[in-house]
C-alpha cells in the first residue's frame, strides 16, 4: 500500500467515525417521542399519577389469554415472599366469603403441568401479569380491533 492509498483509507475511517459518532446528536432533533416537545437531555416534569378505577366490575378481555384487569385499588397491598394480600380475597378458601373470583386454575398448575395444592410459584406475584386500569386517555391513537370484530369481519367476508 502506498502512502498515498494509507492516508486516503485513514481519512475514510476518520470520515466514519465522525458520521457514527455525530448520529445519536443528530438523530436527537428528529426522534418521535411522547415528551411534549421536551428535548432527550432534559427531563420533563412528569404527568400526576391517573387515578384508578374502582369499580370492582369485570372489564372486557381484549384477546383470548389477557390476563384480566385488577378492578380495584392495590395500593398498599403486600405481594412479596411473605405475604400475597391479593389471596386473602381470591384463594380457593376465601371467594365463598369475598364473593372474588377465583384464581385460575392454571395458577395451580406447575411448570411440569402438575396440579398443586396451593398456587404455584411462578404465579405467585399477581402483578406481573394483572394490572389497575387506570382512567386515562390514550398516549398515541389505537387502531386496535377486538377479536369478536374480526371474526364477524372474517365471517361476513366468507359469505360475499
Amino acid at each position: 500500500m502506498t502512502m498515498k492509498q494509507a492516508f486516503r483509507k485513514t481519512l475514510a475511517l476518520g470520515a466514519l467515525a465522525l458520521a457514527v459518532s455525530a448520529s445519536p446528536l443528530l438523530a436527537q432533533e428528529s426522534v418521535a417521542t411522547l415528551r411534549s416537545g421536551t428535548p432527550l437531555a432534559e427531563n420533563a416534569s412528569p404527568p400526576p399519577i391517573a387515578p384508578v378505577k374502582n369499580t370492582d366490575l369485570r372489564q372486557v378481555r381484549n384477546y383470548p389469554e389477557q390476563p384480566p384487569l385488577i378492578p380495584h385499588k392495590i395500593d398498599g397491598y403486600q405481594i412479596d415472599l411473605n405475604a400475597n394480600q391479593c389471596l386473602t380475597c381470591h384463594s380457593r378458601t376465601a371467594v365463598e366469603i369475598s364473593q372474588a373470583p377465583m384464581v385460575s386454575i392454571t395458577h395451580f398448575m406447575s411448570r411440569d403441568n402438575q396440579f398443586l395444592a396451593s398456587v404455584t410459584p411462578r404465579r405467585y406475584f399477581c402483578n406481573q401479569c394483572h394490572v389497575p386500569q387506570g382512567v386515562t386517555k390514550d398516549l398515541v391513537e389505537n387502531g386496535f380491533v377486538d377479536i369478536d370484530q374480526v371474526l364477524e369481519y372474517v365471517s361476513g367476508q366468507e359469505g360475499n
